[in-house]
């Protein structure tokens, strides 16, 4: 049901479009981290597309990360580890996925949807997609997501990025530092960048794409298992008094 987020497939002309959305900033509770996983593994899996293009729903915020509801209603570490292991879930799914998948970022990213951002092998943005790793200020960290915007972004960047959890970095910083690949004016230019890129990719070679996606995720054949201990251990500090109390904080604003 639409008031409490969906994710729909679409295939078109060998383009597998995989959109998802969340009545609060299209934030990631746990049900719809585990249909996005799911969604970017089957369209791996068909032979009816040969590129993935991934998009959030509505205008405004491209993804607000961890849903706070879900947050607050942690209550041991396992259910810690299985509510962030979501995301864990998200990227591996894009890693391990044989197509090259597209991100089309049409405004704001945080936390989690940074990784998002990071983990697409292709993100196309939006002048007004600033971005900030807020986790820091709600107790915990981006443990799941840093190897991602880590590789992406390299280590000075994604430091600076965690560390200063309460400030945004504008659009133009993200890419300069490499987490976009293209900036456009507005959401009409930057769908139609993504749709030309999706469209000459939907031509090319399965074969040799899948190949050069290796290439490109060379050195993280280790993630299944990095990102689960990095899951654990937010899910471990998400049961603190701080947590606790700032994630109430937030969400009495």
């Amino acid at each position: 049901m639409q008031q409490e987020g969906y994710v729909k497939t679409e295939n078109n002309n060998r383009i597998c479009t995989i959109t998802f959305f969340h009545p609060q900033s299209n934030s990631l509770p746990g049900v719809i981290l585990n249909q996005l996983a799911d969604a970017i593994r089957e369209a791996g899996k068909s032979e009816e597309s040969h590129v993935i293009v991934l998009k959030s729903g509505g205008e405004k915020t491209f993804c607000a990360g961890a849903s706070f509801d879900e947050l607050i209603a942690i209550k041991s570490k396992a259910e810690g580890l299985n509510f962030f292991s979501g995301f864990a879930k998200v990227i591996n799914a894009i890693r391990t996925c044989p197509k090259f998948v597209i991100a089309a970022i049409q405004g704001k990213c945080v936390g989690g949807g940074v990784g998002l951002a990071a983990a697409a092998d292709y993100s196309i943005a939006t002048k007004s997609a600033d971005v900030k790793l807020s986790e820091l200020a709600v107790g915990i960290g981006p443990f799941v997501v840093g190897p991602a915007v880590e590789r992406k972004i390299g280590t000075s960047a994604f430091s600076a990025l965690a560390i200063d959890a309460t400030s945004w970095r504008s659009s133009e910083w993200a890419m300069e530092k490499g987490l976009f690949a293209e900036l456009h004016p507005d959401m009409e230019t930057m769908h139609k960048a993504v749709d030309k890129l999706a469209e000459t990719l939907s031509m090319s070679s399965p074969e040799a794409m899948k190949e050069l996606k290796t290439v490109c995720w060379k050195g993280t054949d280790h993630w299944d298992d990095l990102l689960m201990e990095r899951a654990a251990i937010s899910g471990r500090l998400i049961l603190s008094t701080f947590s606790v109390n700032a994630i109430n904080a937030f969400k009495s604003k």
